[in-house]
C-alpha cells in the first residue's frame, strides 16, 4: 500500500511539473465567481480545481473518495453503501477497460484537473479532513464521474427497491428543471434567448458551482458544474449555449434471473446454467478498524443483487461507456451547431434533455439519452422486471442520436422543457408525434404544472420581450388546472361553516389564487397539504382525494400550525425559509411551479428549502459580438461561512434578480476584485 501511494504521488508530481501555475490566472469578480485564464485547456482545468478547492474543499474530498470507493472511511455506513455500489457497477473496471479509447486532449484535461487538486491538497494539507483522499489519480477521478452518472440514471432508485423486496417497476423522478429557447425571429430584440435553470439541491455535492473558463486553445465558456467538475455542464460559450433538464425515458432495466436450485451461484441462460461472477468489495467503514468484505455479483446482464425476493441484474448504459465527460468537453468547445451535434453523436452522455440556442439561427431541443435497442416483443414489459434467462432480452447496442426525439428551428420559434413530455415541447401544431417513436424507450407523455403554466404564459405572445422571458422563469403561479397525481377538488368544495375549528384554514385555502408567493396564506396551507398527502398516499395510484381524506388533511394542517406557531393565520414565508448559516429568510415557491421549492424540516415547525430553483442563467445571443449574460446562484460562490461570498447572492436570488456576467477577458480583469495565480509549490 505504501508503494502504491508513493507511485500515485510520483505520478501526481510528474503531471504537475508539466503545468506552470504562474501561467494560470484566477480572477475573482465582485461575487467571488472564478474566471480562469491560461494558455492550455489542461492549465485552465488545473486552475478550476484550485479555485473550487478554495471554495469547497470538503465536498471535493468526498468526490475523490467516491472514486476510490472509500466514502465509508469518511461517512461511515452510508458512505460504505455508496462504495459497495461503485464496486457492484464495476465503475473502476469500466474506466480501466476504456481508458485507452479516450482522446489525448481530454486525458490531458483530466490530468490538469487532478494535478491542480493534488497540488492544492499538498499546499494546504491542514485543510484535509479525510486523510485517505489524497493523493488521487485520473482513473479514480473518472471512476467518480461514472458512479455519479450511474446514480443520475436511476441506480440509486432501483437498488433499494431490489434489496427491500419491492422491485416490480422502475423509474426515475426528479424535482425538476427548466430550460427555454427562443429563436431570434420570435423575440422583440432580434436576439436568440436561452434560459438555463436547473432545479437541484441548494447545498452539497450536487449543488451548482459557477465558473468561467478561458484558454488560448479555443475554450471560453461560463456556466455551472457540480463540485469536482473539470468543465462546464451547462451554460454558454461565445457562440452557443445549452441547458439541461432531467428526463425520464427508460435508462435502466431490471432482469430477474432464474437460479439453479442446486447451485445458488448459477443462473439459466439460453438453456444452460451459467456461473455468476463473484468478487469481493473491500469496504472501509469509519469507526471499524478492520476492512469489511462484501460479495458483489455480475451476470451477462450486469451488476447483480441477491434479495429475499430473488436474484436480479440491472443493466444501464451509464456504466457501459466512460466518455460522458469527454462528450461534455466537446460540447463545451463546439463553435456552431454542426460541431455541437457531432459531440452529441458520441451518445456517451446517457441522460438529460438538452435545450440549445446559438448566435446564428438555430434553436434545438433533444430528449438525450443512451437508449438501447430493446426486443419489441410485447411480452417483455421493459418498464417492469424483465425475464433474465434468454439472449432475447440481452441488449448490447444503442440507438444513434438521430433516433431520439428532437426539434430544430420549429416554425413556432420557441422550445421548452420542464421535465415533461418531449412531445409537448412547442406550439401544438409543431409537436412530434409519440407514435413515431419506440414505446419501449419509455418517453414521458404527460404535462406537468410547469409545462401547463408555461403554455398559459405563451398565450397572446407574438414576439417575446426579454423582461417577459425572465418573468416566465421566475413565475410562481400554478396553472388553472393543477397537474398533481392526487386531485384535491373535494378540499376546495368543502363547506367551511360545517367545520368551525378548521374554518379559517379552509377559507384561506379555497380563496387561494394558486400563487406561491411568500406572503400568501393559501400557499402556506397548500405547502402542508402537499407534504401530508405525499407521505400519506405514497405508492398509491393517482386518484381524487375523498371528502374524509380532505377533512383529515385540514385537521393535520390545523394541528401543525397551532402546535408550532399558535396561529392559523400564517403566510407561506412564515413556514418556508431560505436558510444559509444563521441567515433565515421567508421563501416563496412550491413544488412544481416554475420557480420551484422543495423543503425539509428545519426547526420550530419551519421548513427549509433544500431543493428547487438553483443555478439560473439567462443568455441573449446578438448576431455579432459576445453573448449578453445574467446569472444568479442560490447563495454564493463559497461554502465557507466566514467568506463574503458565502451568501452574497442570496438577496438577489430571493428577489428574482440577477448579476451581470461576461466572457470578455478584458472586462473581467478590469473589474476583478482579486487576481492571482495558484500557489507554486
Amino acid at each position: 500500500m505504501k508503494f502504491f501511494l508513493l507511485f500515485l504521488l510520483i505520478v501526481s508530481i510528474s503531471v504537475a511539473a508539466q503545468i506552470n501555475p504562474s501561467h494560470i490566472t484566477i480572477a475573482r469578480d465582485s461575487f467571488g465567481v472564478p474566471h480562469i485564464f491560461a494558455p492550455t485547456d489542461a492549465e485552465v482545468a488545473y486552475g478550476l480545481a484550485w479555485a473550487n478547492a478554495e471554495d469547497d474543499f470538503t465536498t471535493l474530498q468526498l468526490v475523490v473518495l467516491s472514486g476510490k470507493a472509500m466514502l465509508g472511511s469518511a461517512l461511515g455506513k452510508k458512505g460504505a453503501q455508496a462504495d459497495y455500489v461503485v464496486n457492484l457497477l464495476r465503475c473502476r473496471q469500466l474506466v480501466d477497460n476504456q481508458w485507452q479509447t479516450l482522446s489525448p486532449d481530454f486525458v490531458a484535461l483530466i490530468k490538469g484537473y487532478v494535478a491542480g487538486l493534488n497540488a492544492y491538497a499538498k499546499a494546504f494539507s491542514g485543510q484535509i479532513k479525510y486523510k485517505k483522499a489524497f493523493p488521487f489519480n485520473e482513473k479514480e477521478y473518472l471512476t467518480a464521474v461514472v458512479f455519479s452518472i450511474s446514480i443520475f440514471c436511476g441506480a440509486d432508485h432501483v437498488l433499494p427497491q431490489i434489496l427491500s423486496g419491492k422491485i416490480t417497476t422502475i423509474g426515475f423522478t426528479s424535482k425538476g428543471s427548466n430550460a427555454f429557447a427562443f429563436h431570434r425571429s420570435r423575440t422583440t430584440t432580434g436576439e436568440a434567448f436561452l434560459a438555463v435553470n436547473a432545479h437541484q439541491p441548494v447545498e452539497g455535492p450536487t449543488a451548482f458551482y459557477e465558473a468561467h473558463l478561458q484558454s488560448e486553445e479555443g475554450w471560453n465558456i461560463l456556466g455551472g458544474m457540480f463540485p469536482g467538475g473539470c468543465l462546464i455542464f451547462h451554460g454558454t460559450n461565445e457562440n452557443l449555449g445549452w441547458g439541461h433538464t432531467v428526463n425520464n425515458q427508460d435508462k435502466i432495466d431490471v432482469f430477474q434471473l432464474q437460479m439453479n436450485p442446486n447451485n445458488k451461484n448459477q443462473y439459466l441462460f439460453d438453456g444452460e446454467w451459467v456461473n455468476l461472477k463473484v468478487a469481493k468489495a473491500k469496504l472501509h467503514v469509519k469507526g471499524i478498524p478492520v476492512t469489511i468484505g462484501k460479495k458483489v455479483y455480475w451476470s451477462k446482464y450486469g451488476a447483480t443483487v441477491k434479495s429475499k425476493q430473488g436474484v436480479f441484474s440491472i443493466r444501464l448504459g451509464a456504466n457501459m461507456d466512460c466518455k460522458a465527460l469527454e462528450q461534455w468537453y466537446r460540447m463545451n468547445k463546439a463553435k456552431n451547431f454542426t460541431e455541437f451535434y457531432k459531440a452529441l453523436s458520441m451518445v456517451s452522455l446517457p441522460m438529460f434533455n438538452i435545450m440549445y440556442a446559438d448566435r446564428y439561427d438555430t434553436i434545438f431541443y433533444i430528449s438525450n439519452g443512451k437508449i438501447p435497442f430493446r426486443n419489441p416483443d410485447p411480452k417483455y414489459q421493459w418498464r417492469s422486471t424483465v425475464t433474465g434467462n434468454t439472449s432475447a432480452t440481452l441488449w448490447n447496442e444503442f440507438k444513434p442520436i438521430t433516433a431520439l426525439p428532437q426539434y430544430i428551428n420549429p416554425p413556432s420559434g420557441y422550445l421548452f422543457n420542464t421535465n415533461h413530455s418531449p412531445f409537448l415541447a412547442t406550439d401544438p401544431l409543431y409537436n412530434l408525434n409519440p407514435k413515431l417513436f419506440d414505446k419501449n424507450d419509455g418517453y414521458e407523455l404527460f404535462d406537468n404544472n410547469r409545462s401547463k403554466r408555461f403554455t398559459e404564459l405563451m398565450k397572446g405572445i407574438d414576439k417575446m420581450d426579454y423582461e417577459h422571458f425572465k418573468r416566465i422563469k421566475f413565475d410562481e403561479q400554478y396553472p388553472a388546472t393543477l397537474q398533481f397525481a392526487y386531485t384535491i377538488d373535494s378540499m376546495m368544495q368543502l363547506d367551511a361553516n360545517a367545520h368551525p375549528l378548521l374554518k379559517n384554514i379552509i377559507i384561506n385555502f379555497q380563496q387561494w389564487d394558486k400563487n406561491a408567493i411568500a406572503n400568501s396564506k393559501g400557499a402556506a396551507v397548500f405547502l402542508l397539504v402537499y407534504q401530508y398527502l405525499v407521505k400519506k398516499l405514497a405508492g398509491n395510484a393517482p386518484r381524487a382525494i375523498t371528502v374524509q381524506e380532505g377533512i383529515e388533511t385540514y385537521q393535520y394542517v390545523y394541528v401543525y400550525m397551532m402546535k408550532h406557531f399558535n396561529s392559523t393565520n400564517l403566510v407561506l414565508g412564515d413556514i418556508q425559509k431560505l436558510v444559509r448559516g444563521d441567515d433565515v429568510r421567508p421563501a416563496g415557491g412550491l413544488p412544481d411551479v416554475l420557480a420551484a421549492a422543495y423543503t425539509a424540516p428545519y426547526k420550530n415547525g419551519m421548513l427549509r428549502v433544500t431543493t428547487g430553483d438553483a443555478y439560473i442563467c439567462f443568455v441573449r445571443y446578438p448576431k455579432n459580438g459576445l453573448p449578453i449574460i445574467e446569472s444568479v446562484n442560490t447563495f454564493g460562490a463559497s461554502s465557507h461561512p466566514d467568506s463574503p461570498h458565502y451568501k452574497d447572492q442570496m438577496e438577489l436570488f430571493q428577489h428574482h434578480q440577477t448579476k451581470h456576467m461576461t466572457l470578455d477577458k478584458n472586462e473581467v480583469l478590469q473589474h476583478a476584485i482579486k487576481i492571482y495565480h495558484p500557489v507554486n509549490n
